[in-house]
């Protein structure tokens, strides 16, 4: 029987990031969120995605700035394409402006390539996390990024037990939960994501 060739995306061939501080997991789930069709889910999902940032990083300064900040960067990577009703308000970032409001983030080697540095930061984030609800939320939301990423990478490769064992090495043994645990989404509907993301790509660079 014969397979597919594996399709390996390198860096070179991919869309420039809006910020790149913020990696091409966050990128990807933002193109993710504009997908959703329910405005409810689409909030949800974008308020998981800014925590995620605000993992990411030190707060610096007065802790509404850092949160609006945070929501202006939210619509500034979904190229304001994004309805939701942000709980802040929205201004456009001009090019000089975003470089100034830019928060870095370290660089370091990956362990699995496939995956990237922030998806290795934000799982091992999740161990510092108390609360098992918000845990639950940020844990659901990175094992599905880490399925669309396997997708990408070889959908031969999408597996659920596979994507919680790395989450379970990542964090060292600390969050180890099964598939019944979690609600992840189906390989269906990850191949669907990431298709239409693709797609959204294709369209922009016409």
């Amino acid at each position: 029987m014969n397979k597919e060739p594996i399709s390996i995306d390198y860096n070179t061939q991919r869309t420039q990031l809006v910020l790149p501080e913020y990696g091409r997991c966050i990128q990807q789930m933002v193109d993710h969120a504009k997908t959703l069709d329910d405005r409810d889910e689409r909030l949800r999902c974008a308020t998981t995605i800014v925590a995620l940032m605000a993992s990411m990083v030190k707060q610096h300064g007065d802790a509404d700035e850092f949160r609006r900040k945070l929501w202006n960067h939210l619509a500034a990577i979904a190229n304001y394409e994004l309805d939701i009703d942000y709980p802040v308000e929205i201004e456009r970032l001009e090019d000089t402006r975003a470089q100034h409001e830019r928060i870095a983030y370290p660089q370091k080697r990956i362990a699995r390539r496939h995956y990237g540095a922030i998806v290795e930061a934000l799982t091992k984030k999740l161990t510092d996390i108390d609360d098992e609800q918000e845990r639950m939320a940020l844990t659901t939301q990175v094992a599905n990024q880490m399925k669309r990423d396997l997708a990408r990478w070889n959908k031969d490769a999408v597996n659920d037990d596979k994507v919680l064992d790395d989450i379970f090495q990542y964090t060292e043994g600390r969050v180890g939960l099964r598939p019944e645990e979690i609600h992840l989404l189906s390989d269906a509907e990850i191949f669907n994501s990431v298709q239409q993301q693709n797609t959204g790509k294709k369209k922009k660079k016409k």
